[in-house]
């Protein structure tokens, strides 16, 4: 379709969703290209379908994916329950759902390309902001407005206004795309991108891996962001090509768009630390360096691929995990799982004396295995540190980069990874 001149990504993709020309503060209803549930939105959203038709039919179920992975394996006989009527309702519907099998939806959505350039994604997870990586407008509803997007597969947008992050200077060794998203989050605060889609450009950006600018696309949400994008270029293209996907439309910003600007230049950054109990709570790694822990956990949507596992395990070859210390490891899908233990990475991490577990969410949200206990800390690669996010209320979580994670469960205290 035809757009007038000036719009941001976000802009286009929801005109194209919507069928009409919109800008930022318009309100339209939009056609949904893909829907993703797990298995602790899933039975809300179920619910709410059922009072808005008197009925589980989805319409268009071919646009929808599910997956366990939250409460995997099933950790209770209520999870085991629930499992069980969700697969039914996915048989009943004939609904993709990767079940237990595959690791972490929003890796699965990535990998598996259901989510590809230009598309309207929604997903009932905060941090389905993730796949904006690869130029999609993807964000995170609530489970009654799945529910609505199981019936009718449109649903109701205020067209966001647009913040562009602008990255640039050279990262240090050992200081990646978690260090970058967290020094913006601190940078503007908790709700600084209030329904903001947060755009991340700049020369830095540029030269990141896919890896990196989903880590920092799945953090939007962090600021308050309503999605997370990049915009699309020969990093997406050949990311793209190596998982198979050749058709698809990418969506660029005008030259005269309107938009917000935040600019960082790295250059001389040290390692980002989120502190308790809140994500913008940051500063350097030198502010709380020396600082005692009891569990690392390397892993999440965030922080699970196989490039975050491989800068660990650079570290952590031919080291041991401290005394007194607990390191979980876990990768966010099937097939990263295998790359690493293909490559070796999975030997260094038991060799250490990791806790390697098959792919899910693990201590991330506090549902399943991998808890702490009153007055402990946890040192996480994952994206939120609220209280009792992984476990006690009385215990204490800190965010970084899993290189920074890895040097800490070395040393057993909050450690610079560029020391190493």
């Amino acid at each position: 379709m035809e757009f007038s001149r000036g719009k941001t990504i976000a802009e286009k993709i929801l005109s194209i969703a919507s069928g009409k020309d919109v800008k930022a503060g318009d309100f339209v209803l939009a056609e949904i290209d893909r829907a993703m549930v797990h298995d602790i939105t899933a039975p809300l959203a179920i619910k709410a379908l059922e009072r808005i038709t008197g009925n589980r039919r989805v319409k268009c179920p071919e646009r929808v994916v599910m997956a366990f992975d939250h409460q995997v394996p099933a950790d209770s006989v209520n999870a085991a329950e629930t499992h069980k009527m969700l697969r039914r309702f996915a048989d009943e519907n004939g609904i993709l759902n990767y079940d237990v099998r595959e690791g972490i939806a929003h890796q699965i959505m990535v990998e598996k390309g259901h989510a590809l350039p230009g598309q309207l994604i929604v997903g009932a997870d905060s941090h389905t902001c993730m796949y904006g990586a690869l130029n999609c407008f993807s964000t995170g509803i609530g489970s009654t407005d799945m529910g609505f997007v199981f019936a009718t597969m449109k649903l109701w947008f205020k067209v966001p206004e647009t913040i562009y992050f602008e990255v640039s200077g050279k990262l240090d060794r050992y200081v990646c795309g978690k260090d970058v998203i967290l020094k913006l989050i601190g940078m503007v605060g908790a709700d600084g991108a209030n329904y903001k889609a947060c755009v991340y450009g700049g020369k830095t950006v540029r030269k990141m891996g896919m890896s990196d600018r989903l880590t920092m696309c799945n953090m939007a949400i962090e600021m308050g962001g309503k999605a997370g994008i990049v915009e699309f270029d020969s990093v997406t293209e050949r990311y793209l090509k190596e998982i198979g996907v050749e058709e698809y439309s990418p969506v660029q910003m005008d030259e005269d768009a309107k938009y917000d600007r935040v600019e960082l230049d790295v250059t001389g950054m040290e390692p980002q630390v989120a502190k308790p109990h809140r994500v913008d709570n940051v500063c350097g790694v030198s502010e709380v360096e020396g600082t005692k822990v009891n569990q690392v956990f390397i892993g999440s949507c965030t922080n699970g691929r196989y490039e975050d596992l491989k800068v660990a395990a650079e570290l952590l070859e031919g080291e041991s995990v401290a005394r007194g210390v607990r390191l979980i490891v876990i990768p966010a899908s099937r097939s990263i799982y295998r790359k690493a233990l293909k490559d070796g990475l999975i030997d260094v991490f038991v060799d250490a004396g990791a806790l390697v577990e098959f792919p899910c969410c693990g201590p991330c949200m506090g549902g399943s295995f991998g808890l702490i206990a009153s007055g402990e800390v946890s040192v996480s690669t994952s994206n939120r540190n609220f209280i009792g996010r992984q476990g006690s209320p009385e215990g204490l979580i800190y965010l970084v980069s899993p290189a920074t994670a890895a040097a800490t469960a070395i040393y057993g205290e909050i450690t610079d990874p560029r020391k190493i």
